[in-house]
């Protein structure tokens, strides 16, 4: 099998994980990794016996690199990724895509002009749990789907400090709505507000698709312990995930039953996919476009709260 080979750049928290895993699975070689924290990225650099950078240009310039993954802060992802497709890298952005709608239409136009893949880091699509509901939804196992209901919910990770809790939690689940009713989003109303940061730290959104379907997603940093379900209510059935367990639970008028599944890490699947796609040459199933409209919804649900009023997409 062709192997694709990666660059890390931002080796935190995440992008640690990123390495590990490109570290693990057949389909990738790691080859190295980059982090303006000098002994953080020789101390990944080491662990794995791969190069090791704190200037991300140096890692760009290797040609024996095939993709990055770009695990940074957020106000970063704009430009690094912009580096990087100039160097004819094929790219994961780890979520949100970028700062502003307007800079990811720029990282996308880009990648298309340069003819790379882009990816967006929206790990739960890979979730098996998610991706067993999608089945369900597929097969016609719930009905039609009415309502579903996402919770997102813990306390504040710490090494997020540049964006609130809908570009950093909320829009996960955003995707996730978009995944399941294969589907833009038409209008947003939500609430947003600060309790104890810098950015918004809850938010309730609804989020309004065509066929009168809706879903409503709760995000915050303030519970003391953390919640990751999904709901999704149909005219047959209800089904249940926790995106933490993968497990699904299926209730119907006479009965509620919740299959065995074997535990996956999303991650191994995400990046599997990515390096997949790219050493056969097509394109991820996850692209920067669904990075830009989840972040456009995000926008959207910021101004709806802002203003008081349902802010119409479509």
């Amino acid at each position: 099998m062709k192997r694709a080979r990666f660059g890390v750049i931002g080796v935190g928290f995440w992008g640690r994980n990123h390495a590990r895993v490109l570290s693990e699975i057949e389909s990738a070689e790691l080859v190295a990794v980059c982090d303006v924290d000098r002994a953080r990225a020789r101390g990944v650099g080491e662990k794995y016996g791969v190069s090791w950078y704190t200037e991300s240009s140096d890692l760009l310039r290797r040609e024996d690199i095939d993709a990055v993954c770009i695990c940074t802060p957020t106000i970063t992802h704009h430009e690094i990724a912009l580096e990087a497709i100039e160097a004819g890298k094929h790219i994961l952005v780890e979520k949100p895509m970028a700062r502003s709608s307007k800079e990811a239409k720029e990282v996308l136009g880009a990648a298309e002009r340069k003819g790379v893949y882009l990816m967006t880091g929206f790990i739960e699509r890979f979730n098996p749990g998610v991706q067993r509901a999608k089945r369900l939804i597929d097969d016609g196992m719930l009905g039609e789907i009415v309502l579903a209901f996402a919770r997102r919910v813990g306390r504040w990770p710490e090494r997020v400090g540049d964006v609130g809790v809908v570009k950093d939690s909320a829009i996960h689940d955003i995707d996730i709505m978009r995944f399941l009713f294969e589907d833009d989003v038409a209008s947003v109303y939500a609430k947003v507000g600060s309790i104890g940061h810098k950015f918004e730290d809850y938010a309730q959104i609804i989020l309004g698709f065509g066929e009168n379907k809706t879903a409503f997603v709760e995000a915050n940093w303030l519970t003391p312990y953390k919640i990751r379900t999904l709901t999704l209510t149909g005219t047959d059935a209800i089904a249940t995930v926790d995106y933490i367990t993968q497990r699904i639970t299926i209730s119907d008028a006479e009965r509620s039953v919740t299959p065995n599944h074997e535990w996956v890490e999303p991650l191994m699947l995400e990046l599997k996919h990515f390096a997949e796609s790219i050493a056969s040459d097509r394109a991820p199933s996850v692209t920067g476009l669904d990075g830009l409209r989840a972040l456009e919804v995000a926008e959207a649900a910021l101004r709806s709260a802002e203003e008081g009023v349902k802010v119409t997409l479509i």
